[in-house]
């Protein structure tokens, strides 16, 4: 007796041949469809029981819904958003954000999401629904692999502060400290000052300071920060030395995300439940706070208030697009990791609805914080609020430190504070390594799932990144980082990232298909918009700005004083193209090596391949009209 393949309708989710193979009656279904022909593939099994390899799967939806609000949710909300806010007008920045949000954002947010639910794997193994763009996978996973690398260093500035919190009087509420420079005043009355020169016109931008009677004052937050913290030098190409007191912030802080998630993600999802929530609370207050200093309303204005004039620039579009895609995590293969650890049926449409509100309610909240602190700070220096403090990845380590000093026992306000930071960037840091660590299992199950592989592979893998992430503690280190930053996984990669993901799921796998794989799920189906955003207006949105940022490009800058070299914005766009190279490189390669004539080819490498397990999951839950439209895949004769 054999099984005999016939020709059939395609099922949502996976097609059959239209030619006949017979295969033994021990096997049901294929390991694997793949193409126009059934090919018999190995699955990963694990020899000690000859069963398949078990994917682990959340302990509980709050668990998922808690791990994706904390990885979208991060310092992305506090840090990011209100720099790229100040930096580009305040409310003019709105704008052309919500716009992106519910044009590109949110749809791209759910398909992320609800094909790592359907497939059932990592950031690699998610695109085997379109073999020809299985490129993507590995583009999100060098993007992550570089965003784990400097996101960390964020946390490794907030443990330097951290620490040097610990005392009765915050050292960046004084001018009485070994790196204040002359120009340090706690106080700002009357600057009106001339006839000033450099002590030493070589000396660096951190030792450097105005010798005349009457100086440019400068906030002892400000240069705590440059002076103390980063211990910055003039130039990239000054690295200078590393800042030991960094280095071993760093150090601990990596220690500290391997042995949250060296378990996996059941582990995890425990953890986010505090690291998650924490951070609300301590906002909350210094918001408060915020709001009863003097200049506040100034600031809240100036947040609210667009400038029309700044809709006109490229670079306000070009940042609301990347900030949406960096805060939502999008084209970084973490969102994919996530949902491939739901249950099949699981009502991802409502989950990813509730994590988009509070990820964009976030960072809403967290601009009203900053931008009243920004009102106190101009109103007390008699400048305007757009020159109160530099515009760069530094301003949320200025405007939140400089809040804790107004308040009430400010150190203990700073501590709570920069334990709030470190929540905010460890669950962020514990999903981006563990979509990284998902994708290289699913690459190499049968060797990485067995004994204590998983845990050795995750302290190399740590330890290593951290080798490579001590380039941004040195003296010129804040330089490389903001390199990292605006080229490896934000801007052009994750725009190129979002685009070639509408087109695999909505065009060369069908968003009518996919629609229906999705009911078939979640059991009805979802709003028309996100379909009209994968098929046009994300793609549109996508290259829109990617052609813009091209044509508008400008040398990158810190501070908007210091111009970036051409050889630093060379190794920049290396990173970016390391990355965006690898859609369309394995796209040429798979056509070439897939014997057969060009449609042949093609048919070969559109369509999608499914697991066994992910064929009786989708067998299972077929909707009533997809059971009315097609017959069995197979039958059975004698």
């Amino acid at each position: 007796m054999a099984t005999d393949y016939v020709s059939k309708q395609p099922v949502s989710g996976f097609e059959v041949n239209t030619t006949r193979s017979t295969v033994p009656t021990n096997v049901s279904m294929p390991e694997e469809m793949h193409g126009n022909d059934l090919e018999m593939k190995t699955m990963a099994i694990d020899e000690s029981d000859g069963e398949p390899i078990k994917r682990e799967q959340w302990g509980g939806k709050a668990d998922f819904i808690l791990s994706c609000i904390g990885f979208a949710v991060g310092l992305g909300n506090v840090w990011r958003f209100p720099y790229l806010c100040y930096k580009n007008g305040g409310g003019a920045f709105l704008i052309p954000y919500f716009i992106c949000l519910i044009a590109g954002g949110v749809p791209v947010f759910f398909l992320e999401i609800a094909l790592g639910q359907f497939m059932g794997e990592g950031g690699l193994g998610v695109w085997k629904i379109c073999p020809l763009f299985q490129g993507i996978g590995v583009a999100t996973t060098v993007i992550v692999f570089l965003l784990n690398i400097y996101y960390i260093i964020i946390l490794a500035w907030d443990v330097y502060y951290l620490a040097e919190s610990f005392t009765s009087v915050l050292p960046w509420s004084t001018c009485n400290n070994t790196w204040n420079s002359k120009m340090c005043t706690v106080s700002f009355a009357a600057q009106n000052y001339t006839n000033c020169s450099f002590s030493n016109e070589s000396a660096s931008v951190a030792e450097n300071y105005l010798e005349c009677g009457n100086y440019t004052k400068v906030d002892p937050v400000v240069e705590f920060w440059e002076r103390r913290i980063l211990q910055i030098s003039d130039g990239v190409d000054d690295v200078g030395g590393v800042v030991w007191q960094l280095a071993l912030s760093l150090l601990i802080v990596w220690l500290v995300v391997y042995f949250c998630i060296w378990k996996g993600v059941r582990w995890t999802g425990k953890v986010v439940w505090v690291t998650a929530t924490f951070p609300y609370l301590v906002i909350t207050i210094l918001l408060v706070r915020g709001l009863t200093l003097d200049g506040a309303q100034d600031g809240i204005i100036f947040y609210l208030k667009p400038d029309f004039a700044k809709l006109a620039t490229s670079q306000v579009w070009i940042d609301a697009g990347t900030q949406i895609f960096f805060s939502y995590a999008i084209a970084l293969g973490a969102m994919t990791a996530l949902g491939s650890y739901n249950k099949f049926n699981n009502d991802c449409y409502k989950d990813c609805i509730i994590i988009a509100v509070v990820n964009s309610a976030t960072s809403l909240y967290a601009g009203f914080a900053i931008f009243s602190v920004l009102g106190f700070m101009a109103q007390e220096q008699g400048v305007d609020i757009d020159k109160v403090v530099a515009s760069g990845p530094g301003l949320a380590f200025i405007a939140y430190p400089k809040a804790v000093t107004q308040m009430p026992i400010a150190p203990l306000w700073a501590c709570l504070f920069f334990i709030m930071i470190v929540f905010l960037g460890l669950d962020s840091q514990f999903v981006g390594v563990e979509a990284f660590v998902t994708a290289m299992l699913d690459l190499f199950p049968k060797f990485l799932r067995k004994g204590y592989n998983r845990e050795i592979f995750i302290a190399v893998y740590c330890f290593v990144s951290f080798l490579i992430g001590l380039v941004m503690v040195t003296n010129g280190g804040m330089y490389v980082f903001q390199l990292f930053d605006y080229y490896s996984a934000s801007g052009m990669a994750l725009l190129w990232v979002c685009f070639f993901e509408c087109v695999a799921v909505a065009w060369i796998y069908g968003g009518a298909r996919f629609y229906d794989d999705i009911e078939s799920m979640i059991g009805y189906r979802v709003n028309l918009w996100l379909r009209i955003c994968w098929t046009v207006l994300t793609p549109i949105m996508t290259v829109g700005i990617l052609l813009f940022s091209f044509i508008t490009f400008e040398p990158l800058k810190y501070n908007k004083t210091y111009v970036y070299p051409s050889g630093a914005q060379g190794a920049g766009m290396c990173m970016a193209f390391a990355s965006m190279i690898c859609i369309p490189m394995y796209a040429i390669i798979k056509l070439i090596i897939t014997p057969g004539s060009f449609r042949e080819r093609w048919t070969h490498v559109t369509t999608p391949i499914f697991t066994k397990e992910r064929q009786k999951l989708m067998a299972s839950h077929k909707t009533d009209k997809q059971t009315s439209q097609v017959q069995l895949v197979y039958s059975t004769s004698l």
